[in-house]
């Protein structure tokens, strides 16, 4: 009698046990499409920075060149630090570059300002099949925001000073002097990454 007690209480628990281990099991394919979609969108918050930093160091390096141009013009210079000047135009072009190597593609590329860059992307790939409907269709989106900050200052000679055109207003660089010879080599002039500084933005 009591050895038929203990074999019913067993196959009373025995669903109890399948709808226990029923519950864990869908408990765990949550957390691993909770996962999935952690990855996903990761990979396209990388790409987003990876194309925003693309976009604002084209555009540092054309601030660069447009500054090395004007060289012998100190008066421009100030223009230039600011991203003031015209002819630049969108910087774009390796934002979707970058984008499409971290497998996303730029849903929008504008810039934020003269001296910043915005940029939208979406994954390229879903977040894939699971318990969780509809995300076998559902692709990440992810934006950041690239900051382009002048690294130098500089002091033009007073209106009324006496001004020799062969000497170029000193360039200091976070610290570091810049003497400028308007008749020296390219090779020895600061380079971007020296006028500029480029990082994404944290607000």
């Amino acid at each position: 009698m009591t050895r038929s007690r203990r074999y019913g209480d067993a196959g009373q628990a025995f669903p109890i046990y399948i709808t226990v281990v029923g519950g864990l099991l869908f408990l765990a394919l949550a957390y691993f499409a909770v996962g999935q979609a952690a990855v996903n969108r990761n990979g396209a918050q990388t790409a987003a920075d990876a194309a925003a930093l693309a976009a604002a160091q084209d555009t540092r390096d054309a601030l660069a060149d447009r500054w090395a141009q004007d060289l012998l013009d100190p008066e421009k210079w100030m223009a230039i630090f600011k991203g003031n000047v015209d002819g630049i135009g969108s910087t774009c072009g390796r934002a979707y570059e970058l984008a499409a190597r971290n497998d996303a593609a730029v849903r929008d590329c504008d810039p934020d300002g003269l001296l910043r860059y915005r940029v939208v992307v979406q994954t390229n790939r879903p977040v894939g099949r699971s318990v969780v409907p509809g995300t076998e269709t559902r692709k990440s989106h992810a934006s950041a925001t690239a900051v382009i900050e002048p690294r130098c200052t500089f002091q033009l000679p007073a209106e009324d000073a006496e001004e020799d055109e062969d000497v170029l207003p000193l360039l200091t660089c976070d610290g570091e002097r810049w003497e400028l010879d308007p008749d020296g080599p390219v090779e020895l002039l600061p380079e971007p990454e020296d006028l500029f500084e480029v990082h994404l933005a944290t607000d």
